[in-house]
């Protein structure tokens, strides 16, 4: 029998990270959210806890981790 071609997988340190939208483009979260927040301001933490589009010159290198989103 011939071989299987194979099929490339989900990289679930990239699929746990990032999420493609409807239309195509790459969420992410923000950083230093983890720890030391008590230094940090609430404008600064209420800032940080919102998301934003990945950029342009990233977006194939994730998308091409996550083979099975749109």
């Amino acid at each position: 029998m011939p071989k299987p071609i194979a099929r490339s997988k989900t990289r679930k340190s990239v699929a746990k990270r990032f999420k493609i939208t409807g239309t195509g483009k790459v969420k992410r979260s923000k950083s230093s959210r983890r720890h030391l927040l008590a230094t940090k301001s609430s404008k600064k933490k209420r800032h940080m806890a919102k998301s934003v589009l990945v950029h342009d010159s990233d977006v194939d290198r994730i998308k091409a981790n996550l083979p099975f989103s749109r």
